[in-house]
C-alpha cells in the first residue's frame, strides 16, 4: 500500500459475511478501514443470518456476494454442471477473453488437486471444480472494477483455495489467516493443499504462536507472523471503564462456559465437574452459551444422568452486551478445552479473553496457543484436558478462596487489556500488509 488513504486496496475474500461467530473478522475490518486501508469484501456465499453485531453496521465496504456455486456433496457431478455452469458461463466467458492463460492455470491447479485428494481411482474430489468456478467468478469482480493490490483470505481450507485460483487467473499476490481447525484437520486440505497453498502466498497470519510454529513447519520459507486477534471492537467499548471482579463471592457459584458445543470445548467434561461439585456440597449453577453442535444431544443426556437438570442452563449465542452481562453475573469462567479425535482444536478461544477482560478468573487447559494468554496461578490456573476430578478441584478451590479467586481477576484483566490490544494487533497487520503490497 503506497497509501494508506489512496487507491490502493486490500481485497478481503470470505467464505460468509457477516457472522456471529466471526465478529473478529468483522472488527479487523472496522479497524483497518479507521487506519486508512480502503478494503474491498467479496463474499462466496449468500448472506445465511439475520442477526448480526453493531460493528458490522460501520464497517464502509459493501459486501459483494459472489455467484452461488451450490453444494457438490451428494449430487451427481454432471447433473451439478448442468445446474451451475450456466450461473457461471458469463464470468468464465469475460474471464477466458482477459485472462485466458490465467483461467487454464487455475483449472490446473484445480485438476491436480481433485487428482491427488481422489478418494479411490475414480472419486476424483468434485469441490476443486466448484472452487474453480468460484475464483472465476471472483477474478471476473476484480477485472471489472479494477484497483485491488492484494488479496486476503480468511481460513485456509476453502475460502484460501479460492483465493489461490484467483490469484493465478488475475497475477495478484494474496496471502491468508489460519485459525484452528482450517490448520491442523487434513481433511480440509487434503493431499499437501495447505502447504501449496502457503509456498504460493505472499504472507500468512495466524493468531497464535503454537499455530506459527506448527505452519512454518509445512512449508519452511514462507513468511508465517503471529497476530493476536485481541479484544473486538464491540466488546471492548462495552467494558471500558468496568472494574475488576465482584469483592465477595456470589450465592449460587454461578460458572460460565461460552462455546459452540463441540468436543474441542470439552463441555462433557465441565458439566462431569460441576456433578462432582454438587456431590460435594457446593452450591453452583453452570450456564453454557453457544452455537449449537454435534455434543448437543450428549451434553443433555450427561446432565440429565447427573441430575443436574435444575443447576446448567444451556443457552444460545448472544449479542455482545447481552454476554457482557452474562460474564458480568458469573463468579468464575470455565473451558476445559482439548484436541478432539479429528485434530480440531482451539487457538486462543476469544471467549477467554472476554472473561478476563471482565474480571473473571479462568480455568482452562495448557492446550494449543492458551498458554500464550494465561499462566497458571498468576493469571487463571490450568487443568490437565480431559480431567473432571481436576476440573473440579480448580472451581472448589476458586469457590474455597475468594482472596484468590479475585487476585487472579485482577491479574488476568490487567494482562488481557494490556497484550491483547485489538488496535494494537491491526496496526501490525496494517504494516505487514504495507509491505507485500510495496
Amino acid at each position: 500500500m503506497r497509501d494508506r488513504a489512496g487507491t490502493a486496496s486490500i481485497a478481503y475474500v470470505l467464505k460468509g459475511f457477516p457472522r456471529l461467530s466471526e465478529i473478529f473478522i468483522a472488527s479487523e475490518i472496522l479497524r483497518l478501514e479507521t487506519g486508512g486501508v480502503p478494503v474491498r469484501l467479496l463474499v462466496l456465499k449468500a448472506e445465511d443470518e439475520t442477526v448480526h453485531h453493531p460493528v458490522v453496521d460501520e464497517i464502509r465496504a459493501v459486501p459483494e456476494h459472489l455467484t452461488p456455486a451450490g453444494s457438490v456433496s451428494g449430487t451427481p457431478f454432471l447433473r451439478w454442471v448442468r445446474v451451475t455452469l450456466p450461473r457461471f458461463a458469463p464470468a468464465l466467458g469475460r474471464t477466458i477473453v482477459r485472462r485466458p492463460f490465467g483461467v487454464l492455470r487455475a483449472a490446473a491447479a484445480a485438476l491436480a488437486q481433485a487428482f491427488r485428494a481422489r478418494r479411490g481411482p475414480l472419486a476424483w474430489r468434485k469441490v476443486y471444480a466448484k472452487e474453480w468456478l468460484q475464483a472465476v467468478a471472483l477474478a471476473d469482480r476484480l477485472l471489472e472494477r479494477p484497483g485491488v493490490r492484494h488479496l486476503h483470505a480468511h481460513f485456509c481450507h476453502g475460502a484460501t483455495t479460492v483465493t489461490w485460483f484467483a490469484s493465478l487467473i488475475t497475477g495478484l499476490p494474496f496471502s491468508f489467516t489460519a485459525h484452528a481447525k482450517d490448520i491442523y484437520c487434513e481433511s480440509l486440505n487434503p493431499a499437501g493443499l495447505l502447504a501449496r497453498k502457503m509456498r504460493a502466498a505472499r504472507m500468512v497470519v495466524t493468531c497464535t504462536d503454537a499455530n506459527r510454529i506448527h505452519l512454518e513447519q509445512l512449508a519452511p520459507g514462507t513468511p508465517v507472523h503471529c497476530v493476536y486477534h485481541g479484544l473486538n471492537t464491540d466488546f471492548t467499548r462495552l467494558i471500558e471503564g468496568m472494574v475488576s471482579a465482584r469483592p465477595e463471592p456470589l450465592q449460587p457459584f454461578r460458572v460460565l462456559a461460552v462455546g459452540r458445543l463441540v468436543a474441542k470445548k470439552g463441555l462433557d467434561v465441565l458439566v462431569d465437574a460441576c456433578a462432582i461439585l454438587t456431590r460435594r456440597g457446593v452450591p453452583l449453577h453452570l450456564d453454557i452459551v453457544g452455537e449449537e453442535g454435534d455434543q448437543k444431544d450428549d451434553l443433555a443426556a450427561r446432565i440429565a444422568n447427573h441430575g443436574l437438570t435444575g443447576a446448567v442452563t444451556i443457552r444460545g449465542p448472544m449479542t455482545q452486551p447481552a454476554l457482557v452481562d452474562v460474564y458480568r453475573s458469573a463468579s468464575v469462567f470455565c473451558l476445559p478445552c482439548r484436541v478432539a479425535a479429528d485434530g480440531d482444536r482451539d487457538g486462543i478461544p476469544n471467549v477467554l479473553m472476554e472473561a478476563m477482560a471482565c474480571g473473571l478468573p479462568v480455568v482452562t487447559t495448557p492446550v494449543s496457543g492458551i498458554p500464550e494468554l494465561l499462566t497458571d496461578r498468576v493469571n487463571g490456573l490450568f487443568v490437565p484436558p480431559d480431567d473432571a476430578a481436576a476440573t473440579a478441584d480448580a472451581l472448589h478451590r476458586l469457590y474455597s478462596d475468594p482472596p484468590l479467586a479475585r487476585q487472579l481477576a485482577r491479574a488476568a484483566q490487567d494482562d488481557v487489556r494490556t497484550r491483547f490490544c485489538g488496535d494494537r494487533s491491526v496496526a501490525r497487520l496494517i504494516d505487514l500488509f504495507a509491505a507485500v503490497t510495496s
